[in-house]
């Protein structure tokens, strides 16, 4: 392929290192936050919190952040630890995570041993004996335990600047598949054998459908009690189910469930954005585009960010771990970076301190989170670095713009380019862009900037990072 015509070269900004510093540190958001977040108008990859920035989220999230969970014959991680998983987060410059919710309390010969989910949203008074052994339900009563824990972790991340979505439902916990298996319906709450009401859920993958008016109704009564329970709160953003098998039925089902919070919260104090993230098994990403979701977390790993929906794209989705560990450490950052340039936001499903939820997935050191999977942590707490010193809601992808194909900008104000490959040239064309910009390079792998003299716009520039590994480099009026 021919190579771009060299229209300019300043060999200083290219290979001289003016001065070496770690990644800046993000301001806290929520500490000038002035309500809750919501579209922003001028620029859709992002929400808002009404003060005209954009608020860009990535963050770690655990299974066990909101209900604990043991395994009945594997070793089980600890009770969280909700104050240090904080600081955990905090220390990694990450601002959001996912609130983990199972609807059932057991999940019967799962691949990791029955596992056990405490509290659960129903209390169990009885009369007579579920399948587990414990207390049957009544669907009139909702457990206090779960909705006051709700609230106390919501609020507890609020204090630390920290977003959080509130799973509303689980699909993990109506049908046994993929790396969980087991049973969960059998323990389930809307198993007949299993409430003193007489409601039958219908069994498995029903359960999420419109199928039966009166599930549906006791589903929508849940929803208005969590809405009830966090809606004072602006670091609140709501996901409908994590993973439900694909299908018309579910579809119809999540759509209805997103119109219903809207509905519901329309009534109260504050509205917060509503998400659907991609199903498993048969999930299509167009399913969520088409959705009346404010944001989405799709199965392709590297979508495009056009504006239609904020895009808040989840390991746990789109980039499985075995494939994480298999592509090594530089996929799993250029991963973020390419996400981050092309419009997007990064989750990561971190194990955390689970010992045994996967084999070979997780090494934790009793309180200490593997270091293995540090580096896809700290490229997200990176690239929320550079989101906040950029007027990021002035920012979009221009690819057209770098030969890299990554790139996010305000022409003529500021661009941010990633260049995946270890030491090789790539070109930035600032020919409309003519006057001076500062510069600096971003080791990627070291997490150091580098700063370089000023260049000169209004030309195509050809660059090479002072050093090796994948870089990113920062241009700025």
């Amino acid at each position: 392929m021919k190579r771009p015509t060299i229209l300019f070269i300043l060999a200083p900004f290219l290979f001289s290192c003016a001065a070496h510093s770690q990644a800046p540190v993000a301001a806290t958001d929520l500490a000038i936050a002035t309500g809750p977040l919501r579209v922003l108008p001028t620029n859709p990859r992002y929400f808002t919190d009404g003060s005209g920035r954009a608020i860009y989220l990535t963050g770690s999230h655990a299974w066990d952040n909101l209900q604990d969970y043991s395994y009945a014959t594997l070793p089980s991680p600890p009770p969280l630890d909700f104050g240090a998983y904080l600081s955990f987060l905090e220390r990694n410059n990450h601002n959001f995570f996912r609130l983990w919710a199972r609807e059932t309390p057991v999940v019967r010969d799962a691949l990791q041993g029955t596992t056990i989910y405490d509290p659960v949203a129903y209390n169990r008074p009885g009369p007579g004996l579920a399948n587990d052994g414990k207390p049957k339900f009544d669907l009139t009563k909702f457990n206090p335990a779960f909705f006051d824990r709700m609230r106390a972790r919501v609020t507890a991340a609020r204090a630390r600047g920290i977003y959080v979505s509130v799973m509303l439902f689980e699909g993990f916990s109506i049908e046994g598949k993929g790396n969980d298996g087991g049973d969960p319906w059998w323990g389930h709450p809307l198993n007949p054998l299993n409430n003193v009401n007489g409601l039958d859920g219908g069994g498995g993958k029903a359960v999420h459908t419109l199928a039966h008016a009166d599930i549906t109704a006791l589903q929508e009564g849940y929803v208005r009690k969590v809405i009830d329970t966090v809606n004072d709160l602006d670091n609140v953003l709501y996901e409908i189910s994590n993973e439900d098998t694909g299908g018309p039925a579910d579809s119809a089902w999540q759509y209805h469930m997103i119109f219903f919070v809207k509905s519901y919260e329309a009534t109260k104090p504050k509205q917060h954005p509503v998400g659907m993230t991609v199903q498993y098994p048969g999930g299509d990403d167009k399913v969520l585009m088409d959705s009346p979701a404010d944001w989405i977390s799709p199965g392709t790993r590297l979508p495009a960010s056009d504006g239609r929906k904020v895009i808040i794209n989840d390991t746990d989705h789109s980039f499985f771990w075995i494939a994480l560990k298999e592509k090594g450490l530089s996929a799993q950052r250029a991963w973020v970076w390419e996400n981050f340039a092309r419009g997007s936001q990064c989750l990561f499903m971190d194990p955390y301190l689970d010992p045994s939820h996967d084999k070979d997935r997780n090494r934790p050191e009793g309180a200490s989170p593997d270091p293995y999977w540090d580096a896809i942590r700290k490229a997200m707490g990176d690239t929320r670095a550079y989101a906040t010193r950029m007027n990021l809601a002035a920012m979009t992808p221009h690819e057209d713009l770098a030969s890299t194909g990554f790139c996010l900008a305000d022409p003529g104000s500021e661009y941010l380019v990633f260049q995946p490959d270890d030491r090789s040239d790539f070109t930035i064309n600032l020919t409309g862009a003519p006057g001076k910009f500062s510069a600096e390079w971003f080791d990627v792998i070291r997490g150091v900037t580098v700063s370089t003299a000023p260049v000169e716009g209004g030309a195509v520039l050809t660059l090479k990072a002072p050093f090796d590994g994948p870089a990113a480099i920062y241009l700025r009026r």
